[in-house]
């Protein structure tokens, strides 16, 4: 019996150490817990974490691989999730980075792209308003982007356009803004500035010194209309090299029948000079160049310049502001960025035979009707478009009430200078009204399910 149970007592106590035996070894051939033991010793060379840190530590480790014989569902694609109708939670992972990520919420912003909006500025003094509000509308009436105009005029002319402005159609009004602003001249005598060539238009040299808050700026004369979007000519401003600061065209394109070229007693620039009637020009250069002048060999800002210019060439101008700009960039001519002559068409291009190739091929982009031609029957092609434009009512048909009258009214120009070249004013605007009716209609159409 004795010898009986010392067998089973043996046997009892192998079977136990068998059993610690065979777990102690897997557990020590476990790459998990080697990698615990072995990161928790180098840890004790440094600091004694406690039990219950060690515990954490350890449970943490072996939660990374699950269990054997538990399998894992994979991530749903999110297309499928879409599909099914399941939230579709981007980023989710099972690894261990996006996991500390995910712990943190991170807030979400979103730059919103404030909207581009393009400055026009305009000078109407006397009996400019209806001149002044036909600008203004065909400017409107092709641009895409919203527009700021800056409207300087005289007193009396002031609560006229606010009135007039404020009653066109809200559709109209949602794409512009504008403000009035009074005739003002920081320099120099007021009276002898406005009495320059016309009157207000040295009021134009003063723009960079009064918009101190506008960066660029298209300035363009009263008797100017858009016959393609004003975004055309904006973009331009992205072409100016390092040293451009302003655009215009030339004020002719052949030096044998140019003015400037034949009559000016001033310097001017280039072969033939320019013309400021469209100019485009970037405020913000102009206000921090320090121009080179005849006067004085350091420089001059744009402001201390124009007195002392107009008080030394006065005897000597005939086109007024003009004919400064024109002794400006005569010694800056690295300042100045040329665009070809369709974007200032004028009856100069025409009268003496078509010499703007850039119109005959392209069609007029902007038409300068300078000599008075809108009010005359001297240029009737001109008076045409103006008439045209003036008379839309905004809501129209454009092909119907704008460009079918116009190219019916053509036929009586043709036996005139500037009529026998109808393409050069009808094949811009025709292009532009096209492009207008895709944008309006045919893009804006919802398909047929």
């Amino acid at each position: 019996m004795r010898i009986h149970c010392k067998v089973v007592v043996i046997a009892v106590c192998f079977g136990v150490f068998l059993l610690l035996y065979f777990l102690g070894g897997n557990t020590a051939d476990d790459p998990l817990l080697k990698e615990v033991i072995q990161e928790e010793e180098e840890e004790d060379s440094n600091s004694s974490p406690s039990s219950s840190e060690l515990g954490r530590n350890v449970a943490a480790k072996f939660a990374r691989k699950p269990p054997a014989g538990v399998a894992v569902r994979p991530e749903e694609p999110p297309l499928k999730r879409r599909k099914e109708g399941k939230p579709i939670n981007r980023g989710a992972s099972v690894n261990a980075k996006s996991k500390s990520r995910s712990d943190v919420r991170r807030p979400v912003t979103r730059r919103i792209r404030a909207e581009e909006v393009m400055h026009l500025a305009v000078v109407a003094c006397g009996n400019r308003l209806d001149e002044t509000l036909t600008l203004v509308k065909s400017a409107l009436l092709f641009s895409i982007k919203k527009i700021k105009f800056h409207i300087f005029a005289e007193d009396p002319l002031a609560p006229q356009f606010e009135e007039r402005l404020n009653k066109w159609p809200r559709s109209i009004l949602a794409k512009f803004q504008f403000s009035l602003y009074p005739i003002t001249f920081s320099v120099g005598n007021a009276d002898e500035w406005k009495k320059l060539f016309k009157p207000c238009a040295a009021q134009r040299l003063f723009l960079p010194v009064i918009l101190k808050d506008v960066d660029s700026l298209l300035y363009v004369d009263t008797d100017v209309l858009f016959l393609r979007p004003m975004d055309d000519i904006w973009s331009l401003l992205k072409s100016f090299n390092s040293t451009q600061l302003a655009a215009m065209a030339p004020e002719h394109e052949v030096p044998k029948i140019g003015w400037y070229s034949r009559f000016a007693r001033h310097p001017f620039y280039g072969v033939t000079g320019v013309n400021s009637g469209v100019m485009l020009m970037n405020l913000t250069r102009i206000r921090h160049t320090m121009f080179k002048n005849s006067m004085i060999p350091s420089g001059l800002s744009w402001e201390d310049l124009l007195h002392p210019l107009y008080q030394k060439y006065k005897n000597h101008i005939t086109w007024g502001d003009q004919d400064l700009l024109n002794i400006i960039f005569h010694y800056n001519p690295e300042c100045l960025f040329i665009f070809p002559c369709q974007w200032n068409y004028r009856p100069d291009h025409c009268m003496y035979g078509s010499n703007c190739k850039g119109a005959e091929e392209e069609g007029v982009s902007i038409l300068h009707g300078n000599r008075g031609v809108y009010h005359d029957d001297k240029q009737p092609a001109f008076k045409v478009v103006y008439d045209a434009i003036r008379d839309f009512p905004f809501e129209d048909n454009m092909f119907q009430s704008l460009f079918y009258p116009i190219q019916t009214k053509f036929l009586d120009t043709v036996n005139t200078l500037c009529g026998r070249i109808p393409q050069v004013f009808l094949k811009q605007i025709e292009k532009t009204m096209k492009k207008v009716f895709e944008d309006k209609v045919v893009r804006h159409a919802k398909p047929h399910k």
